[in-house]
């Protein structure tokens, strides 16, 4: 795996300036480009958590988002390297998705079975990670969107983006719901069933 040094010494560079940036591979593209809606929306999505973070939350959790935070800029750098730079490159991995799942089991066993769709609410960090359980969700719909573009990554493209980066948006927006479900039991706020309208009164 390659490992990147970070030096920034100056954050305007000027040379976005003519609508266009640079891949990771440093190939240039538009900034219209379909990849880097979905890198933005994960960055936007990395932000929510931040200020999830803010809100004071139990100290399980919090380590959590925080290692959520790091692996969303692993994901970011990963959506953005083309296939053609190969072996070496940052990349999300079944196991990063593996360990979601883990963290779904273990975030969900406390709380109880759903009998109806939940209302986000209920104590202002729930609500949070409601917000990015939503700007995850676009974030996926971003990255699908991109492959229409550039289609999938497989052994023999240049170009497309990694399955597996895709998949572990989805499994992020389980985690990020049933999280907050967990934080609105822990703290004994009520949870909020949505009543269709025909029920209603």
């Amino acid at each position: 795996m390659l490992f990147f040094m970070v030096n920034l010494t100056r954050i305007y560079t000027r040379t976005g300036d003519d609508g266009t940036t640079r891949l990771v591979d440093n190939s240039v593209t538009p900034k219209t480009d379909a990849r880097l809606e979905a890198v933005g929306t994960v960055d936007e999505a990395n932000c929510a958590i931040g200020v999830a973070l803010t809100l004071d939350p139990p100290s399980d959790v919090a380590r959590v988002l925080a290692a959520l935070q790091n692996e969303l800029f692993d994901l970011g750098a990963d959506l953005a390297t083309p296939p053609s730079v190969g072996p070496g490159a940052l990349r999300i991995e079944a196991s990063a998705i593996d360990r979601l799942e883990r963290w779904c089991d273990r975030f969900s066993a406390d709380v109880p079975i759903l009998e109806s769709f939940v209302l986000p609410g209920g104590s202002p960090l729930a609500a949070q990670l409601g917000v990015a359980r939503t700007i995850v969700r676009r974030a996926e719909r971003a990255a699908w969107l991109a492959t229409d573009e550039v289609g999938l990554a497989h052994e023999d493209s240049t170009q497309g983006l990694n399955p597996l980066a895709i998949r572990y948006l989805n499994r992020l927006s389980d985690l990020l719901f049933i999280m907050a479900r967990h934080v609105n039991h822990e703290v004994e706020a009520p949870e909020v069933l949505w009543v269709p309208g025909a029920q209603r009164t």
